[in-house]
């Protein structure tokens, strides 16, 4: 297989919790970290690229969980998310410098603008949905200039900034690689615009292709190259037959009114992924085998991510190839429970795939002359107009 076929396996840190049935809390896995720890470290050594840690009202934090698994693992990758309209692009471009820095370059940065208008009016953001991404258009218009080293000033129509500066640069040039989530026509704009990888939820192919080729469309048309990636669940076993059954066995605790309040929740909904997400059942268990091998049972009860290949380690193993195919390189999967899932998709169907060699991160830069006690690599001039704040003396 060449190496354009190659893939880059991710994994998934489950900081909203864990477990072994949908929809039941028996067998329910608290986020204690230790066990979060326990996720992060088997995806490091089993060979996976890196994790998504999710971000929300549900979850753990992913900023302070990240940075506490960075010094525990090697050369994990660490996908965390970045809120725009919920922090500012200075402060969020500071936290990612840090924690590039810390873990020796290995943060990539997902930009999650947020579908639930609840959820966002109880983080203080009161925009429409093509508004959002109109203020993460303007918040990544700061953020890859600060990323770039420059001093910016900056007045649109949500965000405004004056003399922002990024003193600590990240380790990588440019800053860590953009993320983004999304199936709108805003959300491809921004995309083509600013981000280095799309990621799709895991429709059949037909859809996924129609996604692809409509961000390539508009990248090239502003002279870039967006990289594609997907979300899946993965139950994978010797056999089809255990693999279904391990599905059936999922789901076995949902009973139709369960399903159908999760549903009425999700369609509240303005993010188009979502839609398109329960579109592929419709809130009925009986449709959820949606393309060979691709099951959709899980968005019965959870949002986002819906859909789980299914089956046994050459069928699935087939099926990434044909999404591969399609220009999709990433595949952040997760499994129920996640620690024992891991190490079945590393041992029975990453040997299948062919994967992707991990680039070495760069050092980071030390500017000489100009570190020491009281700063790091930005100039004198810098240096004596920022202020130190420690807090009441």
């Amino acid at each position: 297989m060449p190496q354009s076929q190659a893939i880059r396996p991710f994994w998934f840190i489950p900081t909203h919790g864990d477990g072994r049935w949908l929809g039941s809390a028996e067998g329910g896995r608290p986020t204690d970290f230790s066990y979060l720890a326990q996720v992060g470290q088997a995806a490091d050594r089993l060979g996976f690229e890196g994790v998504l840690l999710p971000t929300g009202r549900t979850c753990e934090d992913s900023w302070v969980i990240a940075s506490a698994l960075a010094p525990m693992t090697q050369r994990l990758k660490l996908l965390v998310a970045v809120r725009p309209g919920v922090t500012s692009p200075l402060f969020a471009a500071r936290q990612a410098a840090t924690l590039d820095r810390i873990s020796g370059g290995r943060l990539l940065i997902n930009v999650v603008v947020g579908g639930d208008a609840g959820e966002m009016a109880a983080d203080g953001v009161f925009l429409e949905h093509d508004q959002r991404y109109a203020m993460a258009d303007e918040f990544l218009t700061i953020w890859r200039r600060l990323m770039a080293g420059e001093k910016v000033d900056f007045e649109g129509e949500h965000i405004k900034v004056k003399g922002a500066e990024l003193l600590f640069p990240p380790v990588r040039e440019g800053g860590p690689p953009l993320f983004i989530g999304g199936s709108s026509d805003a959300a491809n704009r921004v995309t083509a615009e600013h981000i280095d990888v799309c990621l799709t939820w895991g429709e059949p192919p037909a859809g996924v292709a129609e996604k692809i080729a409509a961000v390539r469309r508009l990248a090239e048309a502003t002279g870039r190259t967006v990289r594609f990636g997907a979300r899946f669940h993965v139950i994978v076993r010797e056999t089809e037959e255990a693999a279904w059954a391990e599905a059936d066995r999922l789901i076995s605790r949902l009973d139709d009114d369960v399903i159908a309040k999760a549903q009425k929740n999700l369609a509240k909904q303005d993010s188009v992924g979502q839609a398109r997400m329960r579109a592929l059942h419709g809130g009925d268990r009986n449709k959820l085998v949606v393309y060979p091998n691709v099951w959709a049972g899980v968005g019965l009860v959870r949002g986002g991510a819906g859909t789980a290949l299914v089956g046994s380690a050459e069928n699935v193993a087939a099926r990434i190839r044909e999404y591969r195919a399609l220009g999709v390189e990433t595949f952040v999967m997760s499994g129920y429970p996640h620690l024992e899932e891991a190490y079945r998709v590393a041992e029975l169907l990453l040997p299948r795939l062919d994967i992707a060699s991990t680039e070495t991160p760069p050092r980071a830069k030390v500017q000489p002359g100009r570190a020491g006690e009281t700063g790091a690599q930005y100039s004198p001039e810098a240096r004596a107009s920022a202020t130190v704040l420690t807090g009441p003396s």
